[in-house]
């Protein structure tokens, strides 16, 4: 009688490496943008656009329930009206970023729960206000993600209305900021609406200080040397060319790489040790697209 070999189970397939701090990233960006919420905004009525901004707006008139709850509570109005409107054109990281961040919010308020201001320096306050959300929402958007809420109220806008997403997006939060002036008086409006012009060009900056890349053009007689510390030592690729000296009328090689901070400081020192004559130029790109950096 012959045995029947028992079938292999399937293999377990884990998670990728670089999926793994993507989720990692993406949950510091929400903390950063919680901590924000709930140490900054909350105490001081900083109604900074955005469903944090509704949220805070709603606490002041139930201040039994937390801005974290409310958050949730908006996010669930926001999406379903989304799935109603628009259908599914929205994705899974923003849904669970939206709850995500309305969690976050909630278990800061637990651990650090805020019954007035830090200090008294409001200005000070709103540096804060602004900054840990910014630098939380400059991560969130750069692994393609976004924190919910306005944004998907700016794509129903968008549908019915002959405006931008982004115009949308500017002109509802303006409309949450400007129920903060109604709501807290027209000195935290004013806070504000400062805040929300600080913002809009602050997670810009964030972005493309995250994406920075170096990028070097290299005219040496160690060519060869440096294209091998390139490729063997810092794990990057470069392009050669033969260029030609205006001045001295010959012929040189010139390499073009693309590198990070700390690569670009390697390669410096590298060249200095080899060639302390050669000519370089080293320039800020806050895009690159490509093999080894950014899909098209």
């Amino acid at each position: 009688m012959e045995l029947k070999k028992p079938s292999r189970l399937p293999a377990l397939k884990m998670p990728e490496k670089s999926s793994v701090i993507s989720f990692l990233l993406l949950n510091l960006g929400l903390f950063l943008t919680a901590l924000g919420i709930s140490l900054f905004k909350t105490p001081n009525h900083f109604a900074i656009g955005g469903v944090s901004g509704l949220a805070i707006l709603a606490n002041y008139f139930f201040p039994k329930l937390d801005v974290g709850l409310f958050m949730a509570i908006i996010n669930v109005v926001f999406i379903l009206l989304a799935l109603i409107t628009i259908g599914r054109d929205f994705g899974s990281k923003t849904i669970y970023s939206s709850f995500a961040l309305s969690f976050y919010v909630s278990l800061c308020s637990a651990i650090f729960p805020m019954t007035a201001p830090f200090t008294q320096d409001t200005m000070l306050e709103l540096c804060f206000a602004i900054l840990l959300p910014a630098v939380g929402s400059a991560i969130v958007f750069n692994l393609g993600a976004s924190t919910g809420g306005t944004d998907i109220l700016a794509k129903i806008l968008n549908k019915y209305v002959s405006l931008e997403i982004g115009k949308c997006l500017f002109v509802s939060d303006f409309l949450i900021t400007l129920g903060s002036c109604l709501a807290f008086g027209i000195r935290t409006g004013l806070y504000c609406i400062l805040g929300l012009i600080v913002k809009a060009s602050l997670v810009d900056v964030v972005i493309d200080s995250i994406n920075v890349r170096k990028c070097v053009v290299i005219i040496s007689k160690e060519y060869q040397a440096i294209e091998d510390f390139i490729v063997r030592e810092l794990h990057r690729g470069a392009t050669t060319h033969v260029g030609y000296g205006a001045y001295s009328h010959e012929e040189k090689e010139v390499i073009t790489t693309v590198l990070s901070r700390r690569q670009a400081v390697l390669l410096r020192n590298f060249i200095r040790r080899t060639d302390p004559h050669a000519f370089i130029t080293i320039t800020n790109s806050s895009e690159i697209i490509g093999k080894g950096f950014r899909s098209v």
